[in-house]
């Protein structure tokens, strides 16, 4: 194992909110044998050996009207454009993830909008920093 501060069971409490991390920790309880208590003091220790690092949901962008989806490989014109390009996709709300990367480009954005035009508005941000290599999405498998 990985790291010998967490054991099997642990391990079970951790698939179980990577399932559904809205299960309470008596439900938790139930599957993995333990009262509610123990599983929060479980839950306790994961966090604060940084295993858990926080929560998230999952969304529909779509039915919010952020119908485009798209990813950008992003190759900077310049060593001096790499803090403030990371500034920007910070507070760009319109980038959702954003990776540093080997192989092919510096990095790969994933970026949501609501139309055409706001997706070029922040192509031509990004050409700012560096040239960019645009992939569309067409539906998501997983």
């Amino acid at each position: 194992m990985a790291n010998p501060a967490i054991d099997d069971t642990d391990l079970r409490i951790l698939q179980a909110l990577l399932d559904n991390a809205l299960l309470t920790h008596k439900e938790i309880g139930e599957i993995v044998h333990l009262t509610g208590q123990a599983v929060g003091a479980r839950v306790r220790k994961l966090q604060d050996l940084g295993i858990i690092e926080g929560y998230t949901l999952r969304w529909n962008p779509e039915k919010i009207g952020l119908s485009v989806h798209a990813f950008l490989i992003v190759f900077m014109n310049s060593n001096q454009s790499h803090q403030p390009f990371r500034d920007f996709v910070r507070s760009n709300e319109a980038v959702t993830e954003a990776h540093r990367v080997s192989g092919e480009g510096c990095y790969l954005l994933r970026v949501r909008v609501s139309d055409g035009s706001g997706l070029n508005k922040l192509l031509e941000e990004v050409l700012q920093y560096g040239n960019y290599k645009l992939s569309l999405s067409i539906g998501q498998i997983k």
